[in-house]
């Protein structure tokens, strides 16, 4: 079962990055952006990015190759991060952002690949097979990093790119007051989520240790 949601997640999550990428620079460039300034706006997204890190981590694991040159994301670190970020795309993007737009046609179809199938597939991947009980406390400051990195860039980027990613980081539209607190609710959403994972890994390494005696 974990190798079957490996394989599903990376095609799923390959499906959905490149299609993506292929619909939005014509969009983007329609829209009056050049190719490089289309192509920095395709990464600057929290869920592009954290689906790319899904996609390296089953590589890493899939691969003897991509492990040989990836091997940081086949470490159970990066594993449960990855895990705890993507289920923030999920619950902000299923909670707040889906209400915000209506995507039709390529569009729609990538929306559901990159922001409910990948974080699905992975998480469920990673109770399955990807948890082994080796996560710290320790390991949520770095985890902690990824999310407060993005935010300082997305908010930094704004004023020279005219645009934020996320319309609750807007702080020409919404206000600085607002945009901070949007931002410490998802920081302190991510944290929580972080929080629960590293028990979660704990308890399921041992549920499949009781499972499987001869493996421990």
């Amino acid at each position: 079962m974990g190798r079957f949601l490996q394989v599903a997640g990376l095609a799923t999550g390959l499906a959905g990055l490149v299609l993506q990428f292929f619909i939005t620079i014509p969009a983007s460039m329609e829209a009056g952006r050049g190719l490089p300034g289309s192509i920095v706006f395709y990464f600057s997204f929290f869920t592009i990015l954290t689906n790319i890190g899904a996609v390296l981590v089953h590589m890493s694991l899939l691969s003897p190759a991509a492990h040989a040159w990836l091997p940081a994301f086949a470490g159970p670190r990066i594993r449960a991060g990855v895990a705890v970020s993507i289920t923030l795309v999920f619950i902000v993007y299923a909670t707040v952002l889906a209400r915000l737009w209506h995507p039709h046609g390529l569009f729609l179809l990538c929306d559901v690949l990159l922001h409910y199938v990948t974080p699905v597939l992975f998480v469920l991947w990673w109770l399955t097979a990807g948890a082994d009980g080796r996560t710290r406390w320790a390991d949520i400051s770095w985890w902690m990093l990824y999310p407060i990195a993005y935010l300082a860039y997305a908010l930094a980027r704004a004023p020279f790119a005219g645009e934020v990613p996320y319309p609750f980081l807007d702080v020409a539209r919404n206000g600085a007051a607002s945009v901070a607190l949007a931002a410490l609710a998802i920081t302190g959403l991510f944290l929580v989520i972080c929080v629960v994972a590293v028990p979660v890994d704990h308890g399921v390494a041992q549920l499949r240790t009781k499972a499987n005696p001869r493996r421990a």
